[in-house]
C-alpha cells in the first residue's frame, strides 16, 4: 500500500502530531499489546482482543484507530457500524484468519450439523457470522462450560486454543486444524535453557502454544491473564511463552520485576507478529490524515458476525 508523505515530521515528532489529528478527527486509538512499543504508548487503550471489543463497543469517539490486525478492526466495526474505524495497513492479517476462509468453514459446519460452533475471535467476519458463539483465549473455557452439555461442539480455527480448552473443561471438542504462526514458532530447546539459567523465573504461557510447551508453563493465560499473573505472583522474574509485544507493558507496569522473552527454534527474535508489526506511527498518522484505510462492511453480513459477538459478550463475566 502506498502512502502520502509524513509532512517531513521527524520520527519524535510524530506522537504529538498523532495526538493533534486525533483530536481534530475526534479519534481513539486502540492497540492490541502485540503492537511495536511506539504504538502502545500513543495509544488511548492497550488490551487483548476482548477488552478491546468492549472499548469499541462502549466508546464515544466518532473515528476508531485499531492497532491491531485485519480481525480486530472488522469486530470493532461490527460492534460500532455507526463509528469510522481505520486500520493503520490493510495488510495486517493473521495466519489464523487466513487458515479458516469461510467457504471450506462452512463445509466444516455442514458435515457437523448437529455440533454447536464456537469460532475464537481470530478469524474474519464471514467465519464469525457462520458461528453461534465468539470467544478469546480469555474467556473460551467459561463459555465452553456454559454450553449444554449434551450437545457436541466446534472449535476453530486454533486447534492449540482448542487441545486447550478442551482440557480444562473436560468438554469433547472437533477442532479446526488451523494454528497461530507466532506461537508456532517457540523452541523448546531455548526454553528448557532459560529455565536453567533462571530456576526461580515463573514460566508464563499463551494457550495458543503448542501442548509439549504449556506441558512447561506455571501460568497459562491470555495477554491480559499473563500480565495480571505476572502482577500478582511473588516470584521475581518470568518467562513468556507469547509474543513479546506484551513485554513492553509488564516492564513498564513491574519494573522491579524481569521478563525473558523466548526465541524461535532457529535461535532468532522470530515469535514477533509479522503482521502486528505492519503498523507503525507513520501509518497511524498517514490513516488519520487521509481517513484511509477504512473498514467497511455489507450490513447483511455485519449482522449476522453481530449475532454470535453479542451472545459472547453477554455471557462473559
Amino acid at each position: 500500500m502506498v502512502f502520502t508523505a509524513t509532512q517531513n515530521y521527524a520520527p519524535h515528532e510524530l506522537p504529538a502530531a498523532i495526538s493533534a489529528l486525533k483530536q481534530k478527527r475526534r479519534a481513539v486509538i486502540l492497540a492490541h499489546y502485540y503492537q511495536d512499543e511506539a504504538i502502545q504508548d500513543i495509544a488511548d487503550f492497550i488490551g487483548d482482543s476482548l477488552e478491546l471489543s468492549r472499548k469499541a463497543a462502549a466508546t464515544d469517539a466518532e473515528v476508531i484507530v485499531f492497532c491491531g490486525v485485519h480481525f480486530m478492526a472488522e469486530t470493532a466495526k461490527i460492534l460500532s457500524p455507526s463509528k469510522t474505524v481505520l486500520l493503520p495497513d490493510l495488510e495486517a492479517g493473521c495466519s489464523l484468519a487466513d487458515a479458516c476462509p469461510a467457504d471450506a468453514f462452512a463445509a466444516f459446519r455442514a458435515e457437523h450439523p448437529d455440533h454447536i460452533a464456537v469460532s475464537y475471535i481470530n478469524c474474519s467476519a464471514a467465519v464469525k457470522a457462520l458461528s453461534d458463539l465468539i470467544c478469546t483465549s480469555s474467556n473460551a473455557v467459561d463459555l465452553v462450560n456454559q454450553l449444554p452439555a449434551d450437545r457436541p461442539i466446534l472449535f476453530a480455527p486454533d486447534q492449540n486454543l482448542g487441545r486447550w480448552v478442551q482440557r480444562q473443561s473436560g468438554r469433547q471438542l472437533t477442532l479446526w486444524p488451523g494454528s497461530c504462526i507466532v506461537h508456532e514458532t517457540f523452541s523448546e530447546q531455548a526454553l528448557l535453557q532459560l529455565k536453567l539459567e533462571h530456576p526461580a523465573a515463573e514460566v508464563l504461557a499463551h494457550p495458543e502454544c503448542q501442548q509439549h510447551l504449556l506441558d512447561l508453563a506455571d501460568f497459562i493465560g491470555s495477554t491480559s491473564a499473563l500480565l495480571r499473573q505476572a502482577a500478582q505472583s511473588s516470584a521475581a522474574s518470568f518467562i513468556v511463552l507469547t509474543e513479546p509485544g506484551i513485554l513492553h507493558q509488564m516492564r513498564l507496569k513491574l519494573p522491579q520485576k524481569a521478563f525473558f522473552e523466548v526465541p524461535g527454534a532457529d535461535g532468532c527474535s522470530c515469535n514477533s507478529c509479522p503482521y502486528m508489526r505492519l503498523n507503525t506511527l507513520e501509518k497511524v498518522w498517514q490513516c488519520l490524515d487521509s481517513m484511509q484505510p477504512e473498514i467497511v462492511m455489507d450490513e447483511a453480513l455485519r449482522l449476522k458476525a453481530l449475532a454470535p459477538i453479542e451472545k459472547m459478550l453477554a455471557m462473559s463475566r
